[in-house]
């Protein structure tokens, strides 16, 4: 693998706890944009972790170049400070498959703790299908979104996605229109601080309004939520007054929080019938559990395909737990759940 970051220390740093593992060999480092790209020409890398910040070309740069190029897997590890966010999600949607919190300052000790994560997400990595790394060089512009409330939701689509998924859910939040009286609730795992990025980024591609979940909030139609890093999300029914967001820091879940498992079991319990789930890319089988439950209620279950998954470990596991009634590729996923939830709405279209 080739270590990239315009710090001397960061990059020694790494490459040490990298190579400690047994794991990964560290074939070289690179200082800023334009040297990663010379070396990954140079040493042909199986993995590539990029910093962000850099002189001359920056980590977005070397990304695009590199995924038109000489496409591979390269793992973000970025800082959070500034435009940190927003670039980091960007980068997510060029084709890089994971992202790694570094701290914003720090000596030798502290990017030593990313050592556990970081292996994690080179796993990730190594697992990645190379054909699905190619990025969305321009996502679509937003249709135009309608005035007014949309009103609470009859019908809940919860979506699951781990590594991979920020692009894949740039492709497919974007093709569902408003007015189905649907609302979306998605968990992305994600480090904490950069899930309002993601969501804000996502609100400006969709036609639905998509926000960063807040404990309390009324479940609208036409509006996605997106669960915040560090923190389970569930649904609950609320009477009359319909179904409203819940936070929680219960333990991580198969190592994650949020985890789409408790996000899934809470729809089917509140929506019954009226719920749609569906597991995209990602490594480990956080949702395969909760997807059964979504379909023993009743509801419609859906898994993103293996050749479009970045890595298909999720969408595997809830197809071998008998979780998903169907299985499509993710350029079919968005008409397949508008049609159900029509369907399940009594909606026009």
């Amino acid at each position: 693998m080739l270590v990239v970051d315009d710090s001397a220390l960061i990059r020694r740093v790494l490459a040490d706890l990298v190579g400690a593992s047994g794991e990964f060999r560290v074939v070289g480092t690179a200082r800023n944009g334009l040297d990663a790209v010379k070396k990954v020409q140079a040493y042909h890398p199986d993995l590539v972790t990029m910093d962000l910040a850099m002189p001359e070309l920056d980590g977005l740069g070397a990304i695009e170049r590199i995924m038109r190029e000489a496409p591979r897997p390269i793992v973000v590890v970025s800082a959070r400070a500034g435009r940190g966010t927003s670039e980091a999600i960007r980068a997510l949607e060029l084709g890089a498959v994971d992202l790694v919190e570094k701290p914003e300052r720090g000596g030798a000790e502290e990017i030593a703790a990313l050592g556990p994560r970081l292996l994690e997400a080179l796993r990730a990595a190594a697992a990645t299908n190379r054909s699905q790394l190619a990025g969305i060089a321009a996502p679509r512009a937003a249709a135009v979104r309608s005035a007014g409330s949309a009103g609470a939701a009859s019908v809940a689509l919860a979506v699951a996605a781990s590594t991979g998924g920020p692009r894949a859910l740039a492709e497919l939040l974007p093709a569902l229109p408003p007015g189905l009286r649907a609302a979306v609730f998605v968990v992305q795992h994600m480090p904490a601080n950069f899930t309002r990025s993601l969501a804000e980024r996502l609100d400006g591609l969709c036609a639905l309004r998509v926000v960063e979940a807040a404990a309390g909030a009324a479940v609208a139609a036409d509006t996605v939520f997106v669960a915040p890093g560090d923190f389970h999300m569930r649904v609950r029914a609320a009477g009359a007054g319909g179904a409203r967001i819940e936070l929680a820091q219960d333990p991580p879940l198969w190592g994650v929080r949020p985890a789409a498992d408790h996000l899934f079991r809470s729809v089917a319990q509140a929506y019954g019938t009226a719920a749609l789930g569906v597991v995209l890319t990602g490594m480990g089988k956080d949702g395969a559990e909760g997807l059964g439950a979504i379909r023993r209620a009743g509801g419609a279950t859906f898994a993103q395909d293996r050749d479009t998954s970045v890595v298909y470990g999720m969408p595997h596991a809830a197809v071998q737990a008998g979780a998903v009634g169907e299985v499509a590729p993710l350029g079919s996923l968005a008409a397949k759940l508008v049609a159900e939830i029509r369907r399940r709405a009594g909606a026009r279209p």
